[in-house]
């Protein structure tokens, strides 16, 4: 029997941001106040995040633009890492670099070969405040770096170049939720 409460139990699902709105585009702020609208905010990330079936999101793909976001993700080794970062810097990337697949859920559907390095270190906090580094390799390391993208205002899409950009592109403008 599990001990504890399971991330996201007590939070309600958001809407999710698409492609192109503004909030996805936009470098997001540190977060200083670590009281309970914060833990509020980390619960309705895990429940939006399991709703859609996702392994990473970041608050501003729910509108809000703040550093901060969550994880429940499998590195390569099917090693389950789970957890949240509150303004988590990427301090460290490295290994190979490696073009996967990879989804958003701000892009629903639609995927594409994305280079990303296989090793990454982020820096952050906890809900309380509690410094935290997470070590990822493998695609754990890619949701890391794709969540920090997130943060800075960057989508995944803006990685990718020549055909793969305009097969993403025409994929996006048949897609039935483009505005």
């Amino acid at each position: 029997m599990r001990h504890g409460s399971i991330p996201g139990a007590h939070g309600r699902v958001r809407p999710l941001g698409l492609l192109g709105d503004p909030v996805l585009h936009a470098p997001c702020e540190e977060v200083t106040d670590f009281g309970p609208e914060l833990a509020a905010l980390v619960e309705d990330l895990f429940a939006t995040m399991y709703a859609a079936r996702g392994v990473g999101l970041a608050a501003n793909q729910t509108g809000t633009g703040l550093r901060v976001f969550v994880y429940d993700c499998p590195d390569d080794e099917d090693e389950r890492h789970l957890g949240h970062l509150v303004n988590p810097r990427l301090v460290e990337t490295g290994g190979v670099v490696v073009r996967g697949p990879e989804g958003c859920l701000s892009l629903p559907g639609l995927e594409a070969g994305t280079e990303r390095y296989d090793e990454a270190v982020v820096t952050g906090l906890t809900v309380t405040g509690e410094p935290v580094t997470v070590r990822g390799t493998g695609f754990f390391a890619r949701c890391l770096q794709h969540e920090c993208d997130h943060l800075e205002g960057r989508v995944y899409s803006e990685r990718l170049s020549g055909w793969r950009h305009r097969r993403l592109a025409r994929q996006v403008a048949r897609a039935s939720w483009h505005r």
